[in-house]
C-alpha cells in the first residue's frame, strides 16, 4: 500500500476537467432540491423515525402501471424466492470465489449453469456475469482471443441496447479492437472476429438468425428464449438474468450470464463449477475451471472479474426452480399475449406499430412522444421509452393485467 496516492486537488481539477465539471458540487445540480432538503425535525426515537419516514415516503407515487422495459422489467418474484436467498447460509459479505466454497453454494451455481445451458441451448454456462453489458463486452474479448488476434474488427448490430453498446466500447478502445456497426447483416462476415447480434433486439423485433462463417455472439432475453427458438447458431449467448425473479432495483444490482459451445470452455471468463464424486463415491461439486489472475498466470488470464454474482444468480435458480419450466413459459406468454393485445388496441387508435415480429416489446409511431408519455402519466400510466420526438419503445410483462392495457388506450 505505500504505493497508494490518494486523490489531491490537483488530481480531482484534472478529473473534473475531463468531464467538463468546475466542482464536485456540479456532480449532484442534477439531484432535484426537494430531494436534497429531507428533514425529520428535532432529535426522535426510532419509533417516531420510523413514522416520519413514512409519512414522508407516502409522498411518492408507486401505484403507477408501469409498461416501460429496454433491459429492465417488471417482473412477478414469488415471495419464496427471496425468503430463502437472505437465509443466512447465502446471504453473506464472504465473496465465493475459492475453491473451498460450501457444497450449498455450489451445488446452487451447478444448478443455475445447467438452467442457462438448457435455455440458451449451448454445452456450457459460467457462474454469472456482472451484469449484460459487461457480458457482452467480455463476449467481445472471448472471440477476439478464439480468433488468436488473427482479426482486430468486430461487427455489432446498431440494434443493440445503447447502453450495452457504450460498455462494448470502452473494452475495445482499450484492446485496440475496431467496431463496425450494421443495420443488417452482410452477406459475408469473414473480415470480422466476430458478430454481435440482440435477441429480439432493443427495439423488441425478433431478428432471423442463421449460421455466419465467423464466431457468432447473441444478446438474448431469457424470458423470450421460454417460447421463441433458443438461438443454437450462436457460438457465445449473453445477457441479463434480471427477468429471472429479480427485482428492478432502480438498475442493479443484477447480474449478467455467458454460456458457449464446448470447444470455447476455457476462452470463458469467470469461473465454472462442476460435478464429481469424492473418493468415498459421493456426489461433490467444485470450481473446476478459473481463468482470472489470482488463480493462473496473469499473462494467460482471460478476464480480471473477482467475483460471480452467486446470490442474484441464486435468487435466479430459486425463481426457475419455482416456477418450473411450464410455469415459466406461462409468464411469458403472458407477456408476448398482453403486447400483442395492446399493439392491435392502439392500431385501432390509428397508432402504429412498427414491429414485424416481437415478443413482449415493440415501437411505435406518435406525433410528439414527450405529450403522449406526458399524458399517460397523468393518468398513473408510465408508458414506455421515447426513442426520440416520434417514437417510444413499450414492454408489457405478466404484471400488467388487461383492464391496464385497457386504461392505457383511454388515456391516450
Amino acid at each position: 500500500m505505500n504505493k497508494f496516492l490518494a486523490h489531491n486537488d490537483k488530481i480531482r481539477k484534472e478529473m473534473l476537467q475531463q468531464i467538463s465539471k468546475s466542482s464536485l458540487e456540479d456532480l449532484f445540480v442534477q439531484v432535484p432540491v426537494k430531494c436534497k432538503n429531507f428533514s425529520v425535525g428535532n432529535s426522535l426515537n426510532e419509533l417516531d423515525a420510523q413514522r416520519k419516514i413514512k409519512e414522508i415516503a407516502r409522498k411518492n407515487n408507486t401505484e403507477l402501471s408501469n409498461f416501460i422495459g429496454g433491459g429492465v422489467y417488471n417482473k412477478f418474484i414469488p415471495a419464496c424466492v427471496n425468503y430463502v436467498a437472505q437465509r443466512f447460509e447465502f446471504l453473506t459479505a464472504y465473496t465465493p470465489y475459492q475453491p473451498e466454497i460450501s457444497q450449498g453454494t455450489l451445488q446452487v451455481i451447478y444448478e443455475y449453469q445447467t438452467m442457462i445451458s438448457r435455455l440458451t441451448g449451448m454445452d456450457i454456462a459460467n457462474a454469472s456475469m456482472y451484469d449484460a453489458a459487461s457480458a457482452c463486452a467480455e463476449a467481445v474479448l472471448m472471440a477476439h482471443r478464439i480468433a488468436k488476434g488473427k482479426k482486430n474488427k468486430i461487427l455489432i448490430s446498431n440494434k443493440l441496447n445503447p447502453e450495452y453498446s457504450e460498455v462494448i466500447k470502452t473494452y475495445c478502445w482499450a484492446q485496440d479492437i475496431e467496431i463496425e456497426w450494421f443495420e443488417e447483416m452482410p452477406d459475408s462476415v469473414s473480415e470480422y472476429f466476430a458478430v454481435l447480434v440482440q435477441y429480439p433486439d432493443y427495439f423488441g423485433e425478433i431478428p432471423e438468425l442463421k449460421s455466419i462463417d465467423t464466431t457468432f455472439i447473441v444478446c438474448a432475453n431469457l424470458s423470450a428464449l421460454a417460447i421463441i427458438r433458443p438461438p443454437k447458431e450462436a457460438d457465445i449467448v449473453v445477457g441479463d438474468i434480471q427477468p429471472l425473479g429479480i427485482g428492478m432495483n432502480f438498475g442493479g444490482p443484477h447480474a449478467g450470464y455467458m454460456a458457449c459451445k464446448e470447444a470455447y470452455m476455457r476462452q470463458m471468463p469467470g469461473r465454472l463449477v462442476g460435478r464429481t464424486t469424492d473418493n468415498e463415491g459421493k456426489q461433490a461439486f467444485t470450481l473446476t475451471i478459473q481463468t482470472r489472475e489470482q488463480h493462473i498466470k496473469r499473462e494467460k488470464a482471460t478476464s480480471n472479474i473477482c467475483s460471480n454474482q452467486s446470490l442474484v444468480a441464486l435468487s435466479a435458480t430459486l425463481y426457475l426452480s419455482l416456477l418450473g419450466e411450464s410455469g415459466f413459459k406461462q409468464t411469458s406468454i403472458l407477456s408476448a399475449n398482453l403486447a400483442h393485445a395492446l399493439s392491435n388496441m392502439l392500431k385501432g387508435k390509428g397508432i402504429r406499430t412498427l414491429n414485424k415480429n416481437f415478443f413482449n416489446e415493440f415501437v411505435i409511431e406518435v406525433n410528439n412522444s414527450k405529450q403522449f408519455l406526458d399524458k399517460l402519466k397523468e393518468s398513473g400510466i408510465l408508458g414506455g421509452i421515447m426513442l426520440d420526438n416520434r417514437h417510444v419503445l413499450v414492454c408489457t410483462t405478466e404484471m400488467n393485467t388487461e383492464e391496464e392495457i385497457v386504461n392505457y388506450i383511454e388515456a391516450i
